[in-house]
C-alpha cells in the first residue's frame, strides 16, 4: 500500500481540499507555492496513463473543480497541472497556482506551519462548488 493510499483510507493524515467515492486531493506537504495540490485516485494505481480511460477522465474532471476552487483561492494566474509521479508509486495530478512559468521551476520546497496548512486548506474547500 503506498503513502497516497494511506493517506486516503485516513491512516495518514493530510490537509484534505476534496474528496469522492474514486479520487482524493489534498495539499502536498512540500508545496513550490501555497496551494499546491494533489490528485490521486483511491485505487492504487502506478501510473496515470495506466489507469483505463473512463476512470481516467473521472479524475481530470475531479481535478477540474479542484482547480477551478484553487484558482478562487488563491491568487494566481493560472494553476498549472504536472504529471510527474516518480517520487510515489501512485498515479497522481499536481495542481500549482503559478503566476508565471518560473513558478513551476522552483527549486526549493516552501516550508509552510501546520496552521498555514490548515487555513489554505479551508480557503480552497470553501470556495468548491458542485
Amino acid at each position: 500500500m503506498t503513502i497516497f493510499s494511506r493517506i486516503a483510507a485516513g491512516e495518514i493524515p493530510s490537509y484534505k481540499i476534496a474528496e469522492d467515492d474514486k479520487h482524493y486531493a489534498f495539499l502536498d506537504i512540500s508545496p513550490v507555492n501555497e496551494g499546491h495540490t494533489l490528485v490521486i485516485p483511491k485505487k492504487e494505481t502506478d501510473y496515470l496513463f495506466d489507469l483505463p480511460p473512463q476512470e481516467l477522465a473521472e479524475m481530470t474532471l475531479f481535478a477540474q473543480r479542484v482547480a477551478k476552487a484553487i484558482d478562487k483561492a488563491i491568487p494566481c494566474r493560472r494553476v498549472a497541472v504536472l504529471v510527474l509521479g516518480l517520487e510515489v508509486p501512485h498515479a497522481h495530478i499536481h495542481l500549482v497556482p503559478i503566476s508565471g512559468e518560473a513558478d513551476i521551476f522552483r527549486r526549493e520546497k516552501l516550508k509552510f506551519s501546520e496552521n498555514e496548512f490548515e487555513n489554505t486548506a479551508a480557503k480552497i474547500r470553501d470556495a468548491m462548488t458542485d
